[in-house]
């Protein structure tokens, strides 16, 4: 893995234990070698992994849309940064950049990146990992939902695979690094 793309909250969230998640992921990133690339804001989890990588000496690659770099909330201190015009364009730029996808705790943005990144892979537009790091448990509500679309018969059990849980960084990229993607989305 060169290149991880993180998708993760533009705020802290309830919990402290989610900041320093995320300051754990952006100097694991750095350590291993790995450049993030993100949504290019400095503001909530999103600026704490990106400042964690740069302070460690990593490389930071972020892609913001103009609305959002107009309002003064892209980060100054990137080592690259893209901007787009729309949303779509971001996320278009940010998967084409990346041989992997992390998610953190975040909101509705988020979970649409992930969703987006993960229903890519179930049809074959990649054979990338994506990864969530449940930071304080937070997504074992997500992770139960995944189960229940596979029991009702709306997810392929194949697909399980494709989603890696874990709560510390090192233990999720050393995932990545085994990762064997499934065959595509059995239509049938």
């Amino acid at each position: 893995m060169k290149r991880i793309a993180v998708y993760c909250g533009s705020s802290f969230g309830a919990s402290e234990a989610y900041k320093n998640g995320a300051v754990q992921l952006g100097k694991e990133l750095a350590k291993q070698k790995i450049t993030l690339v993100y949504g290019g804001s400095s503001n909530g989890l999103m600026g704490a992994v990106a400042d964690a990588a740069l302070q460690e000496g990593g490389h930071v690659i972020g892609v913001i849309p103009r609305v959002l770099e107009e309002r003064e909330i892209s980060h100054k201190g990137l080592t690259e940064l893209h901007t787009v015009e729309t949303m779509h364009e971001r996320k278009a730029k940010m998967a084409e950049l990346a041989d992997g996808f992390i998610v953190l705790p975040g909101g509705a943005g988020t979970l649409e990146e992930f969703f987006e990144v993960f229903t890519w892979g179930q049809i074959g537009l990649h054979q990338k990992p994506c990864g969530i790091l449940n930071i304080h448990h937070y997504y074992d509500p997500l992770k139960n939902l995944i189960d229940h679309m596979i029991e009702q018969k709306f997810l392929q059990e194949k697909f399980r695979s494709m989603v890696i849980f874990e709560e510390q960084p090192d233990v999720l990229l050393d995932q990545f690094s085994k990762y064997v993607p499934p065959s595509i989305k059995n239509f049938k």
